[in-house]
């Protein structure tokens, strides 16, 4: 960094990318003129797109979230400008999903307010705050204007939800492609880390439905009373349940995991979750999961100790040989009906006891009463307008995202329904739409 300026990265074009260092109070326009003049351009000539929308002149960078080793994009006016409908007297409509670092302080507040998680496989190999992010859908540059906000974890996660129009030349993309990146390291341009959408900041006090402790993170599964449960307390809990070997293999989810109330419609469908686990423990997941699969194909299991090759037969056929091949299988034969060494006769009845060591997960159904998502939400979220924070008038949110507009005359004030404060980029990107 030049003199303790912040360094940023101006991308103009698919092979042009300009170093600037911004100073204190930079606006826009600014910025335009510092990249016009190593264009050769006029600052007129240029427009700048930034996390899916084009910056006016008289916005702030400072106010933009902008981070060390961003990068930001200027075109050319070649394509005719979408119909922005606010004047831009705070930066409107800017998100943090293009701000390339965070430092330890901004982590430590992302951690506090963030309502989007990842986990982040590289370097951090752990759960972090997230950033969401938005590029054209065809070309992959960080050039298209949105024409409308996300609203809900279906406009992110559902590929051609949202439209836009990509500004970059030669391009004439108009879906928008929303993924998210990890806030804890600076990224590259193509790191991406995938979403744990179940995992919240427990901002509403919801006890955890295991062991009744207010956590301030926590996984909410997605049954009907959406109910909560620990990082920890998940963890203890898929770990207990897998080495008792109680997931479920789904059709369409695969292998996954229920509600511990045992709440229909409840099992987790993204198995990243699983992660939270430790790798060792994914691991097992892992096979667990293709051995399950292998099972319900109609295979069977080699019961050798320290094999368990997975085997494909005749369903018919009761003499299984483990066969030897690549490094995997036994040679051990088999009976498949009672998994003991091939025999001629009947099988051997064997009584099968159950280890009295596992960890009994049953849930009451008082704790699970005071461990629902909404339940408390509507218990203790009693007020149904918040005030506009300028003009103090009383604003209902009806759904959609958090951005509110105060409808008032000679107002117009854009807020955060959240924060209760100026709609900034920051708040889109850790709280846009939950």
């Amino acid at each position: 960094m030049e003199n303790d300026k912040l360094k940023i990265f101006v991308k103009c074009g698919p092979d042009t990318m300009i170093p600037v260092y911004l100073e204190n109070n930079w606006t826009v326009h600014d910025l335009k003129s510092a990249v016009a003049s190593k264009l050769c351009l006029n600052s007129e000539e240029l427009r700048i797109i930034f996390a899916g929308k084009e910056l006016h002149d008289n916005v702030k960078l400072q106010d933009c979230d902008v981070g060390e080793q961003s990068v930001i994009h200027a075109i050319q006016q070649k394509k005719k400008q979408l119909d922005i409908s606010v004047e831009a007297k705070c930066p409107l409509n800017l998100t943090p999903f293009c701000s390339d670092t965070c430092d330890e302080n901004e982590v430590q507040t992302y951690s506090k307010k963030s309502h989007f998680f990842v986990f982040c496989n590289s370097p951090c190999n752990a759960l972090c705050p997230g950033k969401l992010r938005v590029r054209c859908s065809s070309c992959k540059e960080g050039t298209l204007t949105v024409d409308e906000d996300p609203t809900c974890w279906d406009d992110v996660l559902i590929p051609s939800r949202i439209t836009g129009l990509c500004q970059a030349e030669d391009c004439d993309g108009t879906i928008a492609e929303f993924y998210f990146k990890c806030a804890k390291h600076i990224s590259s341009p193509n790191d991406s880390a995938v979403p744990l959408y179940l995992v919240k900041n427990n901002f509403k006090n919801v006890p955890c439905i295991a062991c009744t402790g207010e956590s301030p993170l926590v996984l909410v599964f997605p049954c009907a009373d959406q109910h909560v449960i620990c990082v920890e307390c998940f963890r203890l809990y898929c770990t207990t349940r897998l080495s008792e070997r109680r997931f479920f293999q789904d059709e369409s989810i695969g292998y996954s995991i229920e509600c511990p109330a045992g709440c229909p419609d409840s099992l987790i469908k993204e198995p990243h979750h699983f992660k939270l686990l430790g790798e060792e423990q994914y691991s097992r997941y892992q096979r667990f999961g293709a051995e399950e699969y292998l099972l319900q194909a109609g295979g069977v299991l080699c019961p050798q100790p320290g094999c368990s090759a997975g085997l494909l037969s005749d369903p018919e056929c009761t003499r299984i040989v483990c066969e030897q091949s690549g490094g995997v299988g036994c040679g051990f034969v088999f009976c498949r009906l009672c998994m003991q060494g091939y025999h001629i006769g009947p099988c051997e009845s064997q009584d099968l006891i159950e280890a009295n060591n596992k960890i009994n997960y049953s849930i009451s159904d008082e704790r699970a009463s005071t461990s629902k998502w909404d339940e408390d939400s509507r218990k203790t979220i009693k007020i149904t307008t918040k005030p506009c924070p300028k003009c103090r008038t009383p604003t209902e949110r009806a759904g959609g995202c958090m951005h509110m507009v105060c409808i008032r005359s000679q107002c117009g004030f854009h807020w955060c329904w959240v924060c209760q404060e100026e709609w900034t980029r920051d708040c889109m990107g850790n709280h846009w739409f939950g």
